[in-house]
């Protein structure tokens, strides 16, 4: 399969090296151009081309990018891109940490439709909720006890299934988590974020969620870090 991966970051740097190791051909992208990709693409083999090629180039295309970050894509970066290339977000909204204050967010609208709304395409989210570390060495065969679980979120069925079809290969249970509108349960915050929870700990965390988003994890005094001095 082509993948390809927008972001060069902790997430888009581990999905590259796992993604080409299990035999996928990827192409990476970060905001700096592909020059500065060189040393990624000699450790993984991925191929290190422009956002826009990355965009186009997959059958699936990973977002992965400070959400601060998605104003600054090319406005047309999806358009032509056909309904049947899977995008799936793993953006998390840290406020004061990093990407300031984004209102839609601060007022409820779930992470992954603002993110869908900034692109244009309709989106998958997965990949959000765990260590980058965690995600490149602690996938286990299926069947194995204890076996670590991902959410995935999303509206289109054959997308969902395709993304819940990569989770399984990187090593991971993956747990069918609704559709988009959904996906605020695996937002930062969330009983399931940062957790190493098996299959039956993904599902109990997300029927537990709470849809009020805590004070540290909003535009507020309480949480991690400062604009001017980000966590």
């Amino acid at each position: 399969m082509n993948i390809g991966i927008i972001g060069a970051g902790n997430i888009g740097g581990t999905l590259a090296r796992r993604f080409t190791a299990l035999g996928h051909t990827v192409f990476v992208a970060n905001s700096r151009g592909p020059e500065t990709l060189r040393q990624l693409a000699a450790e993984t083999g991925a191929k290190p081309v422009t956002v826009q090629e990355a965009a186009r180039k997959g059958d699936v295309v990973v977002v992965t990018i400070p959400m601060k970050n998605l104003p600054k894509l090319p406005r047309d970066l999806f358009a032509g891109v056909g309904k049947n290339v899977v995008v799936v977000d793993t953006c998390n909204y840290y406020a004061r940490a990093r990407d300031g204050r984004i209102d839609a967010i601060e007022q409820g609208l779930p992470e992954s439709r603002y993110v869908e709304q900034q692109i244009g395409h309709p989106l998958i989210k997965a990949f959000n909720n765990i260590y980058a570390q965690h995600l490149g060495d602690f996938g286990r065969p299926a069947g194995t006890s204890g076996r670590i679980a991902l959410p995935v979120a999303g509206d289109d069925k054959a997308a969902k299934a395709i993304v819940l079809r990569l989770v399984d290969e990187l090593g991971f249970d993956a747990v069918d988590a609704g559709g988009l509108d959904e996906s605020w349960r695996q937002q930062p915050g969330s009983p399931v974020y940062a957790k190493d929870f098996d299959a039956e700990g993904v599902r109990r965390a997300l029927s537990q969620a709470d849809p009020e988003r805590k004070p540290e994890w909003r535009a507020t005094d309480k949480s991690p870090g400062t604009y001017a001095k980000p966590a």
